[in-house]
């Protein structure tokens, strides 16, 4: 399987996502929206935009590592912020890179970032569904 990552001549230089992926494989993976709980399901990083990010990103990998894949097959992410404001782009970086040291493969991936009124539960301040290309 292969997940190739384009950034085309002619359109902006993404900093934080990127433009396109072409898959090559025959299962495709759906992940439901992954939230800052833990195993548990206690919550993670009340309050902290970085911290919930960051734990999002490492349940989406956990959920990969499930059925065999990691980040490198993520063909796609939209991420879902609370009250989004560019203000909040640093600690939305910060979360990334801080998911990157822990998990496994590039966690910039094409994504579409949606600024939402709520999520599911009062104090979740992020959300991430990904679709991965396995085999």
């Amino acid at each position: 399987m292969s997940v190739d990552l384009v950034d085309p001549a002619g359109l902006l230089a993404p900093q934080m996502y990127r433009h396109m992926a072409v898959t090559s494989g025959s299962r495709t993976v759906y992940l439901s929206g992954q939230v800052a709980r833990d195993a548990e399901g206690r919550p993670v990083g009340a309050g902290d935009l970085a911290a919930q990010v960051e734990q999002a990103y490492r349940n989406v990998a956990t959920a990969l590592a499930a059925v065999g894949g990691t980040f490198d097959d993520v063909a796609k992410l939209t991420v879902y912020v609370v009250d989004w404001s560019p203000e909040k782009l640093a600690d939305l970086g910060a979360g990334v890179s801080r998911a990157a040291d822990a998990i496994q493969g590039d966690p910039v991936r094409p994504t579409t970032l949606l600024g939402v009124t709520a999520l599911g539960e009062p104090d979740l301040l992020v959300e991430v569904e990904a679709v991965a290309v396995l085999d």
